[in-house]
């Protein structure tokens, strides 16, 4: 007999694991999620020392997060290898495949470990159930209660001969088995796989409902909606504490056109033009409906209350969504669009995973491909490619959204043609990456704003009418020059430097700035009064009580949002000045812009980054690059910002470099091993391992700075402690602020590190790293060549921000930087209100005298 799970009075008990649960704690039950967190040997499952106290391991179970926390692994554990390291299979949950998490695992359904109470482990061949009851549990008086059951109701026809006019009215579903070893199907080029199977499944039916029934503790998928199926129906229902998913509505592949099944290129030569589907083996023309759906996920993290993939004109309506792992409501691509998404409350979302939203959608259709510049060539050739797949626009309108570790709303990796607005989106904003043919308006974005990454160069986006209370916040890559077809007419909240922030971009020309004059946002009616200057840009009041469940029985019950205060708004001042030249490898690089793309003879998809000065003796000179040769690449990474830069040396990480450029209008290539370049670490307490304080560091003579820093003393920069404070920062709209470093005397550099605190935005660091070896104060022109040298660019913004930062400049081979007694950091702006990092520490090293 197999028993997956056990009930004692209608409580789930825990299958013997290590680490332990711990009550309250959210990921796997035993941990908060930290973003930064590393593995520790105290209660890793997979040491040595655990694997060798288990005699016999075979029927374990090994759990992981993927080290993105895009979502989960499983593996069955079968055994031990002659080496001692674990047999075992698994880990195809996940559709982007990667090594476990190094921290966030544990194995269960171990004898050895069965050590706290509430566990339990079945020795299936000794017949025997062995259970550590919690104190107060009188097993005599007891309901006991296992499973082995993962289907309890399945409805079996065909698209010719369909079940139809079944209603489930009334009934109470519980405790199945578990599927995660099951769920192995990709769902095309998604992040997810899938197991087409649940606690009630339809396959081949019409017309029939799920109505006011109660799904409890459910171990795989609640209801699974598989292939074709039309007009099901699921209402006032109340589905708690599934495994995998609440409801999933997933197609057929092969009613896919050109189906590709990863993370991967489009051969466009093979490419299907048709438009829609191929077949009609999908579910289409169904409701989710006045449902509370929460705390999904508790066995399988890449889930969703509502899952949406191979479909057509599915409807989500009056749900309350809450308490889960990752997304709320989850569309995988866009075949076939037509889905409507209205009346929603979506909120505590994206607890145990990362790099995601309430919302989630991705549109790796047929059209797409993971290069922009190859998307953007084919899409220029036929403008209707991203529309072959999605061939109904997808409506998202009238919904409330609240995501603390991600997005509000996530258009990711292609979503195209979605209609978004009256949309109330009370933490995390609104994301969109690059897709075709969206449009945006009436909505409000509280405390927040747009978030526009890596927009293709004529998406055709429209953004219009919102509310936003932030500049944009783009990442990735945007064109340089317009952005879609038209952002303008939105009303910002805070200041007309943020409205302003890319006029050059052809945005918010149009736009206003002022008080939005909210009726109650305190008590979250965030309707404007009637002379609000908003509505003179064709916003529009949109309902703020029709949010969620309406069934009175579920009302009563169900959660809503935190409501947050609204961030006062930032004094009306110009941007600060940000840098469009960086440095590389001692020469400083430039953004081609505007015509500078046919002097190169490149397009402006391509991108290239310009190289304007070469000292002699950098490592770029040493290299055998010349003045304005364009850079293309660095291993493999396309140069069309200089984030894009800053994200290949940070990955390259003192390792080789390839390196494309173009020279006279020719691409050629060279290999570069010695150069200076950063690491960079993060930490929630100060306590670092890579980079960690030293008590053996060069004594500091002098700190000076320019102009003055304010709130703590210059000296602090090497008392040799971080503190949880801005430190001496410069005040804000400063576009470049410079602390200055006496060393006393000329010194050969090993190592140059700093320290930040990540006070509010305040953690990343953004500066350029001079050194002089002038036997007097240089004073503070750092870009006479004869005075100072570039020694390093450092830039993490883009990179994980901790609660306290490091960076360390050092050498690629483990050289001397240079010999310098002044070392100036030149820090730049983090945004456009000119935010500066707060520093905390530096520390310089010296190479030894041997």
């Amino acid at each position: 007999m197999t028993i997956d799970q056990l009930w004692v009075n209608g409580k789930r008990q825990i299958m013997a694991r290590f680490p332990n649960r711990i009550e309250g704690k959210n990921l796997f039950d035993r941990w908060d999620l930290n973003h930064d967190a590393r593995g520790e040997s105290s209660e890793d499952a997979l040491s040595k020392d655990r694997i060798a106290r288990w005699k016999d391991p075979a029927g374990g179970y090994l759990h992981a997060m993927h080290p993105g926390l895009w979502g989960d692994m499983h593996w069955l554990i079968k055994g031990k290898m002659p080496d001692g390291s674990l047999e075992m299979e698994g880990g195809w949950q996940n559709n982007r495949p990667g090594p476990m998490h190094d921290k966030y695992r544990f194995v269960e359904n171990l004898r050895e470990e069965l050590d706290a109470p509430g566990e339990w482990f079945h020795d299936a061949m000794a017949n025997t159930l062995y259970f550590i009851p919690e104190a107060g549990t009188d097993l005599k008086a007891a309901t006991v209660e296992v499973v082995r059951l993962s289907h309890l109701v399945e409805f079996k026809g065909s698209q010719e001969k369909p079940i139809q006019f079944i209603e489930l009215r009334g009934l109470t579903f519980r405790h199945t088995a578990r599927t995660f070893m099951d769920n192995k199907e990709p769902l095309l080029r998604s992040d997810w796989t899938v197991y087409r199977g649940g606690a009630v499944v339809y396959d081949g039916a019409a017309d029939c409902t799920v109505v006011d029934c109660i799904f409890d503790q459910v171990g795989g998928n609640t209801i699974f909606v598989n292939n074709w199926n039309r007009r099901i129906a699921v209402r006032g229902c109340l589905i708690l504490d599934s495994g995998a998913n609440g409801v999933a509505f997933v197609g057929d592949p092969k009613a896919v056109r050109s189906p590709l099944f990863r993370y991967g290129a489009q051969d466009y030569a093979q490419l299907d033009r048709t438009p829609g589907p191929l077949t009609d083996n999908f579910p289409a023309e169904c409701v989710v409906e006045d449902c509370l759906i929460a705390r999904t996920g508790r066995d399988e993290k890449q889930t969703a209350p509502v899952q949406i993939s191979m479909a057509q004109d599915i409807t989500v309506r009056h749900c309350s969504i809450y308490d889960v792992p990752r997304a709320g409501i989850n569309i995988s691509e866009g075949t076939w669009g037509g889905h409507l998404i209205e009346f929603c409350d979506i909120f505590n979302t994206v607890l145990e995973t990362g790099d995601h939203g309430s919302f989630n959608s991705w549109g790796r259709d047929r059209f797409w491909d993971p290069s922009i510049q190859e998307g953007n060539k084919q899409v220029a050739a036929d403008l209707g490619l991203p529309l072959l797949d999605v061939v109904k626009p997808v409506v998202i309108r009238n919904n409330r959204w609240r995501c603390d570790h991600g997005w509000d709303i996530d258009l990711d990796d292609g979503s195209s043609n979605y209609e978004v607005y009256n949309n109330l989106l009370l933490n995390g904003g609104l994301k969109l990456r690059e897709g075709f043919f969206r449009k945006v308006y009436n909505n409000i974005t509280v405390n927040n704003s747009l978030h526009p990454h890596c927009w293709y160069d004529r998406s055709q986006d429209e953004v219009s009418g919102n509310i936003f209370m932030g500049s944009y916040q783009p990442a990735g890559g945007m064109p340089t020059g317009k952005w879609g077809k038209a952002v303008d007419r939105n009303f910002f909240t805070t200041s007309d430097g943020d409205r302003m922030r890319f006029a050059e971009n052809g945005c918010d020309l149009n736009s206003l700035t002022g008080d939005a004059l909210f009726i109650d946002a305190a008590r979250g009616d965030y309707r404007v009064k009637e002379t609000s200057s908003a509505l003179e840009l064709g916003f529009r009041n949109f309902p703020m009580d029709q949010f969620g469940v309406q069934k009175p029985e579920l009302k009563k019950q169900a959660k809503t949002p935190a409501l947050p205060g609204l961030r006062a708004a930032v004094a009306e001042t110009a941007p600060a000045k940000l840098r469009t030249t960086a440095y590389w490898l001692q020469a400083s690089v430039k953004v081609l812009a505007g015509k500078e793309f046919s002097a190169f003879g490149v397009s402006v998809d391509a991108g290239g980054l310009r190289l304007l000065k070469i000292p002699a003796g950098s490592a770029a000179a040493t290299a055998g690059l010349e003045q304005d040769d364009l850079l293309m690449t660095v291993n493999g990474q396309t140069l069309q910002q200089l984030s894009d830069l800053t994200r290949a040396m940070h990955d390259a990480g003192g390792k080789p470099l390839a390196v494309e450029f173009v020279r006279n209008q020719q691409r050629q290539q060279v290999q570069i091993a010695a150069y200076p370049f950063f690491v960079a670490d993060g930490s929630g307490d100060g306590a670092f391992k890579r980079i960690p304080l030293s008590a053996v560091c060069l004594p500091i003579q002098a700190i000076t700075s320019n102009p003055g820093a304010n709130n703590e003393p210059l000296a602090t920069l090497q008392d040799g402690k971080l503190a949880a404070n801005y430190g001496p920062v410069f005040t804000n709209n400063t576009a470049v602020g410079l602390y200055k470093i006496d060393l006393g005397a000329a010194q050969d550099l090993l190592e140059i590190n700093t320290w930040s605190y990540s006070e509010d935005t305040r953690g990343p660091q953004n500066f350029v790293l001079y050194g002089s070896a002038a036997a007097a104060d240089p004073g503070w022109s750092i870009d006479n060549s004869e005075t100072f040298t570039p020694i390093a660019e450092v830039n993490t913004q883009g990179l994980r921000n901790a609660k306290f930062n490091v960076t360390s400049v050092r050498h690629s081979k483990g050289t001397s930087l240079g010999e310098f007694r002044w070392l100036v950091w030149a820090t730049s702006a983090l945004n456009a209100t000119g935010e500066h990092t707060a520093f905390q520490e530096v520390q310089i090293r010296k190479i030894q005298s041997k």
